[in-house]
């Protein structure tokens, strides 16, 4: 059983992980209409990414006898100076992120509540790879230093990405 402030604080972070899918799709269409389709890929990605994050902790709210209760989101920065902004933004982001589920594990283990601790495990892995993903890219960003070469050289790859949903989770038409 969740007790309030425990379903409140699954509940914010819920909006968090569907903000966060949010910002990112804003970032595509940046990416979009700077002519870099590899990035806007990547990022598009990304977002369908944070979306299944949402959806778990939807999920999980459900099953734990909670009520999932869907928040105002606000609308996300669109606009930005370069593809090294964008990441740069991304990367403070996710350890934004990262800070606000370790809270949740601390809220959990505060309560007693194994099975919360239990599922924020697998969030607090994940938070591991996505500062590390959002960081190489930063880092491969800073090296270009405005070589518009390796900038089409690294949109290329960026659209070499594909996606895989979370185990267990049953997404269709994507």
């Amino acid at each position: 059983m969740l007790s309030e402030k425990l379903l409140d604080a699954l509940n914010e972070q819920m909006k968090n992980e569907f903000y966060s899918a949010y910002l990112y799709k804003a970032m595509a269409a940046y990416f979009e209409a700077e002519d870099l389709p590899g990035f806007a890929h990547w990022m598009k990605l990304q977002a369908l990414e944070e979306l299944c994050h949402g959806e778990k902790f939807f999920d999980y709210i459900c099953e734990a006898g909670g009520r999932a209760a869907l928040r105002a989101i606000d609308a996300p920065q669109a606009d930005y100076d370069s593809p090294l902004g964008v990441f740069d933004f991304s990367l403070k982001h996710e350890q934004f992120v990262s800070e606000s589920i370790n809270q949740l594990m601390t809220l959990a283990k505060q309560e007693g509540n194994h099975a919360t601790e239990i599922f924020l495990q697998w969030f607090i892995t994940e938070q591991v790879e996505e500062e590390a993903s959002f960081g190489l890219v930063l880092k491969k960003l800073n090296r270009l230093a405005g070589d518009g070469r390796g900038l089409m050289m690294m949109d290329q790859e960026m659209g070499q990405r594909t996606f895989a949903p979370p185990t267990g989770m049953n997404i269709t038409g994507v």
